[in-house]
């Protein structure tokens, strides 16, 4: 008996209806290129579109009134593009993906695969490509921006000083922590500033930076602008008010005698070393120290005798070591300092016997013949409760300050860093003297730059000999500056991409 081996299945082969080309048998009995031509499963399927652009915050808009930040080739971007296009829930889509376009060409191309059965048991798939031209519309809230004058907002900064060295420290803290980025826009007026916002929530927060670093209280206020009856929205315009302490650096002050007790028996008279996020005080009697925080503050407040525009000038004549008694329980005392019995001279009356005696905590810098700024207390005309509750006998003649190491002019051409700025200020130059006087409390204390972006001044370059001429200036080494490096940044800040680079990295 012969036994055949089947085979493999030969699959037979029919004509095309249309164009009799030989074919696989399919439930159409035509060829792919015949389906093709009587069949276009996208002609319900828009090809073109359009995509509204904002090019002041590059966010497109998602109908009907979100905006959506959504990159080049992003899968928000590619979302946002298929629910765009109109019937495309009449097929089934396989696969979507973006085509090249030129960059500047404000061409969007999508290109997608989708399927859908012709007939029963015959599914055909067709590739295409759906184009979207970007159109620029700017958005609502870069319209509010532009305008300049819309805002639902409003923090008012004020200080009761005759000063803006406050206010110089407190620019240089929001532009290095960005605090300014939702404003829409700040304005300079009497005794403060005033910044702007859309919304209640970004001025808030400002509040609370405010309040993280530097002495204040606030408080809060809203004027109705409109209201509707049928939905019951009321719309708001807000007022925060911040009040800053009124005392600065180098202010003299008097303590309430209850607040000295308080803070480890400290003098009531007191020389204001540095304002922060606590007013940092010292006893030019004993070189003790004390902070004041914000509460505790304004629940005992106290005002300045004289701040630093009221200084005088005096000529150390003779200077000596002074025996300080310390008792239990005293609060802490500054290791930096050097309490010193010194003999000074008014600079006015150089030359004559006049000499006044009084001690300060200066004694570590102090030498015969250098100039001090002080305030000669006994001579002076100052209305303060607390003062007239002391002893007089208590009192000191004279109250020093700091020491001056060179003229202004020299020490403005020594300096060979820079700050950066809002711009809301024009008069932050040379010539300011507030601004002079901030610098050189930059360059003198180095805790109190630590909070600061400093910047080096390629445009000052050294010269042979500023050593000698300068002295014993105080300087800022290149190791705390950075380099001002500026990517597509504005005079505001705005659109700085980079703070710069330690220059000791």
């Amino acid at each position: 008996m012969e036994y055949i081996t089947p085979g493999q299945p030969s699959i037979g082969v029919i004509l095309c209806c249309d164009c009799g080309a030989q074919i696989q048998p399919n439930p159409t009995n035509r060829c792919i290129a015949c389906i093709r031509a009587r069949n276009d499963i996208t002609e319900d399927i828009n090809k073109q579109g359009t995509l509204h652009f904002c090019r002041a915050c590059e966010r497109y808009l998602d109908p009907p009134n979100t905006w959506i930040l959504a990159p080049l080739e992003s899968k928000d971007l590619l979302k946002l593009c298929l629910r765009k296009i109109r019937g495309l829930n009449k097929v089934r889509l396989i696969d979507a993906g973006f085509a090249w376009t030129e960059p500047h060409s404000k061409r969007i191309k999508v290109k997608l695969a989708v399927q859908k059965e012709i007939q029963e048991g015959a599914v055909l798939q067709q590739d295409f490509i759906v184009e979207f031209v970007v159109i620029g519309q700017m958005c609502d809230d870069c319209h509010r921006i532009e305008a300049k004058d819309y805002w639902r907002a409003i923090v008012q900064v004020r200080q009761k000083t005759d000063h803006k060295r406050t206010f110089y420290y407190l620019e240089q803290l929001i532009m290095k922590h960005r605090a300014h980025d939702k404003t829409l826009g700040i304005k300079s007026v009497h005794e403060g500033l005033d910044f702007f916002f859309a919304t209640e929530p970004s001025a808030k927060h400002l509040v609370d930076f405010f309040s993280s670093v530097v002495p204040c209280r606030w408080s809060q206020s809203k004027k109705l602008i409109s209201h509707d009856i049928h939905s019951n929205i009321y719309n708001y315009k807000y007022t925060y008010s911040v009040e800053l302490v009124p005392v600065c650096k180098d202010s003299i002050v008097c303590l309430p005698k209850k607040l000295a007790h308080q803070l480890g028996g400290i003098g009531q008279v007191c020389v204001v070393q540095r304002v922060t996020n606590n007013i940092c005080l010292i006893d030019p009697c004993t070189a003790q120290l004390a902070e004041v925080s914000s509460s505790v503050y304004w629940r005992s407040p106290f005002a300045s005798l004289c701040t630093s525009r009221r200084l005088k000038e005096f000529v150390v004549m003779e200077t000596e070591d002074a025996d300080v008694n310390y008792f239990t329980g005293q609060g802490q005392i500054s290791h930096k300092h050097q309490v010193a019995e010194v003999w000074v001279q008014r600079a006015s009356e150089l030359g004559t016997d006049k000499m006044i005696f009084c001690r300060t905590h200066l004694g570590n810098l102090l030498n015969p013949g250098d100039t001090v700024l002080g305030f000669e207390l006994g001579q002076s005309n100052v209305s303060d409760t607390n003062i007239d509750a002391m002893n007089q006998d208590h009192l000191p003649d004279v109250v020093l300050v700091r020491k001056i190491y060179a003229d202004k002019a020299t020490r403005n051409r020594k300096r060979r860093w820079k700050l950066r700025h809002l711009g809301v200020d024009e008069d932050a130059s040379s010539q300011n003297r507030d601004y002079t006087d901030f610098l050189e409390d930059l360059e003198e204390d180095t805790q109190f730059r630590t909070n600061i972006n400093i910047y080096r001044d390629a445009s000052k370059q050294p010269q042979d000999g500023t050593e000698s001429e300068a002295g014993d200036l105080p300087q800022i080494g290149l190791e705390e500056m950075l380099e001002d490096l500026h990517i597509g940044s504005d005079p505001t800040g705005e659109g700085e991409e980079m703070e710069g680079e330690e220059m000791g990295e």
